[in-house]
C-alpha cells in the first residue's frame, strides 16, 4: 500500500515512534548540526539550507504544524538554556548561521532529529525532501525486515504473550466446538458460521476478509496471526457462548434451532461489558496492523492511531523473539496448558 507521508499524521507519527528505523535513518542523512543537551539540534535556517527552501516556508510550516512538531521535539530555546545553546553555536563552523544576530537573540528555534525528519515529511515545495521521504519509507521497511528476518506476516508472534493467549484460544475453542455440536440441530457449516459471527462482532470482518487484507494462503491460519489480545477476546467469546448455548440447551431439553442460537448470540455481544474490551482490541489491531504489516482494515478505520514507542520494542526490540526460541522456552507452560 503506498503512502503519502505529507497527507498522513498516523503515517508520520509511526515512523517517529519507531526507534530502531529512526537510528537507520539518522545514519543514512548524516545530518550536522549543533551539539546540545546530548543530542544534535538545528536551527530553522539550517533545515531552510538542507532542505533548499527560504526561511519563510520553514516558518509557515511551523505555523501550520506547531503542535505536530513540538510533540516530536521541536522546541524553543530561552533563558540558561538559550546560554549554554548559544555556547555551542560559537564553536561550530556552520557557514549559515550569523553568531552576530544571534548572540542578540532572546530566544532560539531548534530542532531535533525527529522534528527535523518530522518536517521533512511535509514540505512539499523541496525535491530534496521528496527524495528524503521515499528513502525514509524504504528504511523503513529494510529495518523491520532485518529485525523480523523478512516480512511481518506473524510479527504478533514475536510477543512474549503470544503462546500462552495462543493456547488457551485453542483450548477454549474446542469447548466452544463441543457446544456447536452437541446442543445446536445445524450441519457442520454452524462452526464456520459462528465463528464467523464472533470476528464480525469484534473486528467487523469474516475470516475471509481478513485473510484476503492479510494476503493469506489457502493453509495459513487465522489464529496464527492474531495478537495475544484479540486472542483472549475470542476466547471470552467463544467460552461464554458455549456456556450460554449449553444453558439454553439443558432449559428446553433438546437440540437448539438457528433461529435461536442466533437470538442468543444478539443477546451475548450486546452485553455492555464487552463495549470497553471491543474499543481497544479494535484500536490495537487495526493500528498495529497499519503500521507493521501495511495492512489497512478499512472497517476499523476510525479506530486507527499511531503505534507507540513500547510497541514497537514489543514486537521488534530485544524482548520479541520468533516463536521457535519461544516455544522452545515455554515447553512446560504448554504441557500444563495442554494438561487441562
Amino acid at each position: 500500500m503506498s503512502k503519502d507521508l505529507t497527507t498522513s499524521s498516523i503515517d508520520r507519527q509511526n515512523i517517529l515512534n519507531n526507534p530502531y528505523a529512526l537510528q537507520e535513518i539518522e545514519k543514512a542523512t548524516e545530518i550536522h548540526g549543533i551539539l546540545f543537551e546530548g543530542k544534535t539540534v538545528v536551527l530553522k535556517e539550517q533545515v531552510a539550507s538542507f532542505f533548499e527552501v527560504t526561511l519563510r516556508t520553514v516558518e509557515n510550516y511551523l505555523n501550520k504544524y506547531h503542535d505536530e512538531l513540538a510533540q516530536n521535539g521541536y522546541e524553543i530555546i530561552v533563558g540558561k538554556r538559550l546560554k549554554e545553546l548559544k555556547k555551542s553555536i560559537s564553536s561550530s563552523d556552520d557557514p549559515e548561521i550569523d553568531f552576530g544576530i544571534i548572540a542578540k537573540t532572546a530566544r532560539l528555534a531548534v530542532f531535533d532529529f525527529r522534528s527535523f525528519l518530522n518536517l521533512a515529511m511535509l514540505v512539499v515545495e523541496s525535491d530534496r525532501t521528496r527524495l528524503l521521504r521515499q528513502a525514509i519509507l524504504d528504511i523503513v521497511i529494510d529495518s523491520v525486515n532485518q529485525r523480523t528476518g523478512g516480512g511481518t506476516k506473524y510479527i504478533n508472534q514475536r510477543d512474549e504473550d503470544f503462546i500462552q493467549s495462543w493456547f488457551k484460544e485453542e483450548n477454549y475453542r474446542k469447548q466452544f466446538t463441543s457446544a456447536l455440536s452437541n446442543y445446536v440441530a445445524m450441519g457442520n457449516f454452524k462452526y464456520p458460521l459462528y465463528t464467523d459471527k464472533i470476528y464480525i462482532s469484534i473486528f467487523k470482518e469474516k475470516a475471509k476478509a481478513y485473510r484476503k487484507i492479510l494476503k493469506l494462503h489457502s493453509k495459513e491460519k487465522v489464529r496464527d496471526t492474531l495478537y495475544s489480545e484479540i486472542l483472549d477476546l475470542i476466547s471470552s467469546y467463544e467460552y461464554g457462548f458455549a456456556v450460554v448455548i449449553e444453558e439454553a440447551y439443558k432449559k428446553k431439553g433438546q437440540k437448539l434451532s438457528s433461529w435461536e442460537v442466533d437470538n442468543l448470540f444478539k443477546k451475548f455481544e450486546n452485553q455492555p461489558h464487552w463495549k470497553p474490551l471491543l474499543e481497544s482490541a479494535r484500536n490495537k489491531m487495526a493500528s498495529r496492523d497499519l503500521a507493521f504489516r501495511d495492512a489497512l482494515h478499512q472497517q476499523l478505520s476510525d479506530y486507527i492511531t499511531p503505534v507507540g514507542r513500547e510497541e514497537f520494542e514489543r514486537f521488534l526490540g530485544e524482548k520479541s523473539k520468533e516463536l521457535v526460541e519461544r516455544l522452545e522456552e515455554a515447553k512446560d507452560v504448554m504441557k500444563r496448558l495442554k494438561e487441562r
